[in-house]
């Protein structure tokens, strides 16, 4: 009932929106001081106001994402119903973002996301990036809707642009900022800003931030899913004259924590009571697991393990692992940024050198208390750009034009090692038993069965030009055009694999799978063409058409050229009764391509910006159709990480922002984001629970009610207030299967105070205030068909801020 009244309350906001234009009309007079504030945006690769940029975008300043609490991307659905964020269990590979239902799907070490994440000009080639909490951000822009022009990589779905706070020559400041909260989180952040001479300035930033995991391991009552980080961030302004600025960047991130293999059952497979079994008991053979499990035989003869079982109810947050698992990701570089007057325009460069590392060690990848295998993981990645462009004003033409270049090149370097358990030859001799296979022919003796390396590079080479011509002083045409090529390698190979024929993936027939180092080259022409009108000061209408292109490339896992049978070397060389046995004396077959094509998406767009109440109130709204082919997805289906190319797929709907001044100090916000149609289409070539289904993570409806209050008390203190609603309807969650989450209703609220001539700020703070259980991912539990485990949203979080300025 209550997503029901959300609803319809937006439905009624856009109704509001779409009646606004002849009321703007009709009032002429000025915008009054106390007028909604302007929003200075980049989207163009200029400083314009918001409401004259035929781009769908929702920005906000530092202090907007802290009072959302929008510490990082996870939270990003607080500033925009449009945009949503999942991440699972390694970062580098699960993190993704989603634009208007449109995002990149699944877990896939090999690709970029289909959402661009930039900070300071600079592209992120995974979205963990700024999964990292934000350091000395001064900024954020979200564009929704395929970038095919103007930024340093093609994107299909949209971009995130991520400002830090620049230096000053003015004067010296700074900040200081706490956040203390359950279950232990802590961030303190600071920043100071110092002027060197009349040219030089230096900015310093520093964080330190760490929180106690959701769950609790219910045998040792220690938390888990913990994460603690490290951050700083100096920069250097260097302004010799009003032609030329230099500044330079450079940061450094590290975080460590029991990161990421807590979850919560989601549905229980037929392995579920042989998975409790071995989470309480050892036995002291396969004969007598078996003589338990048909009940000749009491649990009480093994010995107990001293494990309990986990609370099946999520809301609870509890789990038992195995293994001291640890994550470390490391995150740093240096960018320069210059911008130099020359002719009658601004040549700026951006270059950039990063490098990304994440290292998982002793994670329990069975997600359970069963003692079956463990997981070793490291990703690396060495990132340089360069990016050259040049603002000028074509006066012949009325028209702002910005020329580019562009180049990327990145190595990637990633291995895995897979050890069994002490539990996982008892576990697989109850399996294999059931296909009437003796215990002790499968062999999962403890140690390392497998190692695997993986890795590759991408280089990217882009040209582009983007027109805006002013044919009067009401109509605007839009033109852009970008020639891409974009060049990919990947390879795999196993540095060592357990010389057995009676392995447990060999007799299950996938793996060895075959080595292969392939390579992968695409070349695109992406676009832009649009119209924009004037009618009004306080009305801007747009149309446009996007051609939106992510490359295809190499996928990078051990099974993206086939299985054992696709390994003819291996394979033939078998025992004869083994391949009679487990394969029917099937033949061997080629290696599949590991190959995944370009995806493409033509997107049209007819929106309008308007303004009206004296300025009070303001409606932006936006239509969209998308065209999608060779859409990439990826899939992790129980046991092998798979990226597939949906031939075709539509993706349709209507957005609206509305933003009210109630009063002076009160502002009402009412976003909803409504897609009818998300959908691929019927494909053979697909795994069948994505064929002719909806796209995964694309609620019909999400939707935020936001209500602010800074009001003034007296000159030296400030009411803070802020109360929201966050609405998603129903959603698919699972890639590799149809699991769905019902709708969910979140309300958040803030209550605090300023002191506005002493820079002071004390907030109280609380997230999911009614404690909501919720899932964002389910997953096939590896190991156990028929099961699945799901990453639930956060419970309730509540704490403190304070903040100083000088």
């Amino acid at each position: 009932m209550k997503g029901f009244l959300f609803t319809g309350a937006a439905m009624g906001a856009m109704l509001a929106g779409l009646a606004t234009p002849a009321l703007a009309e009709e009032q002429q007079v000025a915008q009054s001081d106390t007028g909604l504030a302007e929003i200075i945006v980049t989207a163009q690769r200029r400083t314009e106001n918001l409401q004259d940029v035929p781009i769908a975008i929702t920005a906000a300043n530092s202090e907007t994402l802290a009072q959302a609490r929008v510490e990082n991307v996870a939270n990003i659905q607080a500033i925009s119903p449009s945009i949503s964020f999942r991440v699972t269990n390694i970062a580098t590979s699960s993190a993704n973002l989603i634009i208007r239902g449109l995002g990149t799907t699944g877990n896939s070490r090999s690709f970029e996301g289909s959402v661009g994440v930039f900070i300071d000009g600079v592209y992120r080639t995974r979205a963990a990036a700024a999964l990292q909490n934000f350091l000395d951000i001064d900024n954020l822009q979200v564009l929704r809707g395929p970038q095919g022009t103007l930024f340093g990589k093609n994107t299909t779905a949209g971009a995130l642009l991520l400002s830090s706070a620049a230096p000053s020559l003015n004067d010296v400041n700074g900040s200081v900022e706490a956040t203390y909260g359950n279950y232990d989180s802590l961030i303190v952040r600071g920043a100071i800003n110092a002027p060197l001479s009349d040219t030089v300035a230096f900015r310093i930033a520093g964080l330190a931030s760490s929180q106690n995991g959701f769950y609790t391991d219910s045998t040792t009552g220690d938390d888990l899913n913990g994460n603690k980080t490290r951050a700083a961030k100096a920069q250097l302004l260097f302004e010799p004259s009003e032609n030329l600025t230099v500044r330079v960047i450079g940061d450094y991130s590290y975080s460590n924590g029991n990161c990421c293999y807590a979850t919560s059952a989601f549905i229980d497979g037929p392995t579920q009571p042989l998975i409790d079994l071995l989470t309480l008991y050892q036995p002291s053979s396969s004969a007598q697991l078996l003589g338990v499990l048909t009940g000749a035989l009491p649990a009480s003869s093994m010995t107990p393990t001293g494990r309990t079982l986990p609370s099946r109810d999520a809301s609870k947050w509890e789990q038992t692992l195995n293994g001291n698992g640890k994550q470390t990701i490391e995150d740093y570089g240096g960018t320069l940024l210059v911008d130099a007057s020359i002719g009658e325009g601004t040549l700026k460069s951006v270059t950039a050198v990063r490098k990304f590392k994440v290292d998982q060690v002793d994670l329990d990848p069975d997600f359970s208390g069963a003692d079956i295998f463990r997981y070793n993981e490291s990703f690396e990645s060495r990132f340089i750009s360069q990016e050259l462009t040049y603002n000028t004003k074509i006066t012949a033409l009325n028209a702002e034009a910005v020329f580019g270049l562009f180049f990327s090149d990145e190595k990637l370097k990633m291995g895995r090692s897979l050890p069994w358990a002490d539990q996982a030859q008892y576990y697989w001799d109850v399996i294999f038993a059931q296909l009437g296979v003796a215990p002790g022919t499968a062999n999962a003796a403890p140690g390392t069965w497998t190692s695997e390396r993986m890795g590759g590079s991408a280089k990217s080479y882009a040209g582009f030009a983007h027109l805006d011509f002013a044919v009067n002083d009401k109509f605007n045409v839009i033109a852009g055009l970008r020639y891409s090529v974009e060049k990919k390698r990947g390879f795999f190979n196993n540095s060592f694999y357990r010389s057995s024929p009676f392995d447990v993936f060999t007799l299950l027939g996938i793996a060895p799978a075959p080595a292969y180092d392939a390579t992968s080259t695409d070349k695109a022409l992406s676009g832009t063409f649009g119209l924009q009108y004037r009618p009004t000061d306080d009305i801007m209408l747009y149309a446009t058409y996007n051609r939106g292109f992510k490359a295809g490339g190499v996928n990078m896992d051990v099974n993206a050229a086939g299985t054992l049978i696709n390994n003819a070397e291996v394979y033939n060389a078998l025992p004869a009764p083994i391949r009679a046995a487990f394969f029917g004396n099937a033949e061997a077959k080629d290696p599949l391509n590991p190959r995944y094509k370009p995806e493409k998406v033509n997107a049209f767009e007819v929106g309008g910006k308007f303004q009206y109440l004296d300025g009070r109130a303001r409606t932006n709204i936006a239509f969209f159709y998308y065209d999608l082919s060779d859409l990439q997805i990826a899939q992790f289906i129980g046991l092998r990480f798979t990226v597939l190319n949906a031939k075709s797929a539509k993706d349709y709907g209507v957005e609206i922002e509305n933003m009210f001044q109630l009063t002076d100090g009160l502002t009402l916000g009412l976003d909803g984001t409504w897609i009818p149609h998300a959908q691929y289409a019927k494909d053979a070539n697909i795994d069948p629970v994505l064929s002719g289904s909806r796209f995964r993570f694309s609620p019909k409806f999400s939707g935020n009610a936001t209500l602010n209050l800074d009001q003034p008390i007296n000159d030296n203190l400030s009411l803070l207030a802020r109360a929201q609603v966050q609405y998603q309807s129903r959603q698919l969650i699972s890639t590799a299967t149809t699991a769905e989450q019902g709708a969910v209703t979140l309300v958040n609220a803030n209550l605090g105070f300023k002191l506005p001539q002493t820079g002071l700020l004390i907030e109280g703070w609380v997230q999911n205030l009614f404690d909501k259980t919720w899932f964002t991912q389910s997953f096939p539990t590896p190991l156990q068909t028929g099961d699945q485990n799901a990453y639930p949203g956060a419970p309730r979080t509540y704490g403190i801020r304070v903040r100083a300025t000088f």
